[in-house]
């Protein structure tokens, strides 16, 4: 046998239940790599250090390569030969062109969520603005972010327009990273947390005449601070000479 064997002939040698072991394994280690990406823990542009993630997980380094792979081909993470892999860098035009849409399909949630979203619906966000608040007054931000994008979506359904839902979550999903940046900033996640207390007192009022605007005002100040964050991000990649 060779002494330096191909990824797939190696692959092929392995006992199966090793390879469906390495599979899952790497499987696992790329959706929490994709949780610590979108959430702002490693930002767009930052290298990806495989020694200390190796210690994270407490893995070799075959399973955590599988998983880069997979976030490679996903266009989360870039990988140069003798370099290593870095996050990708976001695109800064591309997101303003997506918020911009966003602000627009939120006002709509609004306007026909003034009089679709039900008692039940409300009721249930009630609930959650109470997981968010203590999520915030515990300093949970993970849970705060989730909890966050969670009642929003449910807003969205609750205007009752499915085709409005499935086009709201496609668009968000490509904003969930930069959105997750953002919310590592502490002046933001306050000012996040001040205006989500203001939709919610907008989704109690009768006929909920402000909704409309409370939600497109709130969208627009968060894309507003992702933007900046985004391009003071690639101001910070430029000089230090990374390019996409």
């Amino acid at each position: 046998m060779p002494l330096i064997m191909k990824r797939d002939t190696v692959a092929q040698t392995l006992p199966n239940s090793l390879r469906l072991r390495t599979l899952g394994m790497s499987a696992e280690i790329a959706a929490r790599l994709r949780v610590m990406i979108e959430e702002g823990e490693l930002a767009p542009g930052d290298r990806i250090d495989e020694k200390s993630l190796c210690e994270l997980f407490d893995v070799s380094k075959t399973p955590l390569r599988e998983a880069l792979k997979t976030l490679v081909s996903e266009g989360i993470v870039l990988h140069r030969q003798y370099i290593g892999y870095r996050v990708a860098p976001l695109d800064l035009e591309e997101l303003r062109a997506t918020f911009e849409t966003l602000h627009g399909l939120e006002r709509l949630a609004g306007e026909l969520a003034a009089s679709r979203l039900s008692a039940g619906v409300l009721a249930a966000l009630e609930r959650k603005h109470v997981q968010m608040l203590e999520a915030h007054a515990h300093g949970k931000r993970t849970e705060y972010f989730r909890t966050n994008q969670e009642i929003h979506q449910m807003i969205i359904d609750g205007a009752g327009n499915p085709v409005l839902s499935a086009v709201y979550a496609t668009l968000m999903s490509k904003v969930h990273r930069a959105r997750g940046a953002a919310n590592a900033d502490s002046t933001r996640w306050e000012e996040s947390h001040r205006e989500h207390d203001e939709i919610m007192d907008a989704l109690r009022e009768e006929g909920r005449p402000r909704l409309a605007e409370v939600l497109k005002l709130h969208s627009e100040n968060t894309a507003s601070e992702v933007l900046s964050v985004v391009a003071a991000a690639i101001r910070q990649g430029e000089r230090r000479g990374v390019r996409a």
